[in-house]
């Protein structure tokens, strides 16, 4: 399935990675998905084509597609794609990349 989505400039579309969940709670105290942290680790899906400086040459996006990054926890826009969540940045959200 590929997604017919592209972003345009700097704007970076994203899927989040699921952060493991702990089965060995001993309490017995589930915790809602409201209530769970929101995952930073995500994997970059899609990129725009970057900028204009001043100068009118094209800046590329500092990431490409597959590139594991760190994002904000409450930055960016969540969106649903064919039934998935996914979220865009602009790039200047992105923190990190992950090697």
């Amino acid at each position: 399935m590929t997604l017919k989505v592209r972003p345009i400039g700097t704007w970076i579309l994203v899927e989040p990675v699921e952060q493991k969940e702990d089965k060995g709670n001993k309490g017995g105290i589930i915790i809602p998905d409201t209530a769970k942290e929101k995952p930073m680790e995500s994997v970059v899906v899609a990129v725009g084509t970057g900028k204009t400086d001043d100068d009118g040459k094209k800046v590329p996006v500092e990431v490409k597609k597959g590139d594991r990054v760190l994002v904000s926890k409450y930055g960016g826009t969540e969106i649903k794609l064919d039934g998935k969540d996914y979220k865009i940045f602009n790039g200047d959200e992105i923190l990190a990349v992950i090697e």
